[in-house]
């Protein structure tokens, strides 16, 4: 996957701009509020997602202007493709080849991106609750059939959950949660085991990313941490019921479900200490930059072909041995990155260097 060129116009705060992108690394730089991050927003849009910034389509538009429109021209599989999103009175329209698509999702599996924000250091910042959803969203870009079975896993742990606060009061129904349990366990084992495996396909790349950004100096480790023990390799279902079991006295007390993959996490620690408690800034935003480079492996690995990384201010935070590794060091697909450092992004070796200043977007270098 290799952009050729994105054009947008009256796109946020750009009236005009046209990216005719290197096909290795492009650094997009400029002070805060100028229209970088706009220009990685617009690329991430053609993967047939919304607005990374949580932004509603309208906000798309140019003050102003009743129309924004953004071009991209990209090869995939080695052959050239147009794509083309418009937004118009509030909505999003998307065209792929000059065929206009039902609604922008169409876009999905047709131009494929890895995206880091400075949203995503919560990762490791935060809950379970987002490493978990890391897991579900990567592995649904490798098997689509995984959004199916965790929605109904969702389903079922509704209803179980609805089922548990009305058995005080109705006694009878207690029986009915052997049906509950083995179909919660019959998903949840699937679950379990697809994220198991997903964080064993990704370790050796994540690992070895950390280590090339933070030049061997410190080693990054993670497991995956399953609330109802989990059992071996094959036997995540059965360990699930025999746990759902066990908490039933307890689940029913508390009107929730207590085991689960609802409830699992991703530990992750750097040189044998938490990264949540102990992680430096610069530490965390590499621990993300390392699982998102993954991330990005295990997606060609999956399609035949790389994705575009976007890495949106992505320097920060980090020193200059840090820095050098995602400027010059980063091989096997197309990146773009954004920053606000002249002289951090002056260091790149090989590459195109653009400049954003009040929406106009100027071409410094050429790579």
């Amino acid at each position: 996957m290799i952009v050729r060129s994105l054009g947008v116009q009256n796109y946020r705060n750009i009236a005009d701009g046209l990216l005719e992108a290197s096909p290795a690394v492009n650094v997009i730089y400029g002070e805060n509020a100028q229209g970088k991050t706009n220009l990685l927003e617009a690329l991430w849009l053609f993967t047939g997602g919304r607005s990374f910034r949580g932004a509603k389509d309208a906000e798309l538009v140019r003050l102003g202007q009743q129309r924004a429109l953004a071009s991209l021209c990209f090869y995939s599989g080695e052959r050239e493709q147009e794509a083309e999103i418009s937004v118009q009175n509030g909505r999003r329209a998307a065209k792929l080849n000059g065929v206009e698509k039902k609604s922008p999702s169409g876009l999905i599996g047709s131009f494929c991106a890895v995206l880091f924000c400075p949203e995503h250091l919560r990762l490791v910042k935060d809950g379970p609750a987002l490493r978990r959803s890391f897991l579900d969203s990567a592995i649904c870009q490798c098997r689509p059939s995984y959004a199916g079975v965790f929605s109904r896993y969702q389903q079922s742990l509704l209803q179980r959950n609805s089922l548990l606060k009305d058995i005080p009061y109705h006694a009878e129904l207690l029986d009915t949660l052997d049906v509950w349990d083995e179909r919660l366990a019959g998903y949840g084992g699937r679950i379990i085991r697809e994220r198991r495996a997903y964080v064993e396909r990704i370790r050796e790349t994540a690992v070895a990313a950390y280590a090339g950004i933070s030049r061997s100096r410190e080693k990054l480790a993670f497991e995956y941490q399953c609330s109802a023990g989990g059992g071996t390799a094959g036997n995540e279902q059965q360990a699930l019921l025999e746990a759902l079991r066990a908490a039933r006295r307890e689940d029913v007390a508390a009107g929730h479900t207590s085991a689960g993959p609802h409830r699992d996490d991703l530990s992750i620690e750097i040189n044998g200490l938490s990264a949540r408690s102990f992680g430096s800034q610069g530490q965390q935003r590499s621990i993300v930059l390392a699982l998102k480079l993954a991330e990005a492996a295990g997606l060609a690995e999956a399609c035949g072909e790389p994705p575009v990384v976007l890495l949106d201010d992505v320097l920060s935070e980090l020193d200059a041995s840090r820095q050098d590794y995602l400027l010059n060091h980063l091989s096997g697909g197309q990146v773009f990155m954004t920053c606000c450092e002249p002289e951090a992004a002056g260091r790149m070796e090989n590459g195109a260097l653009f400049h954003v200043e009040g929406g106009r977007l100027e071409r410094v270098s050429a790579g």
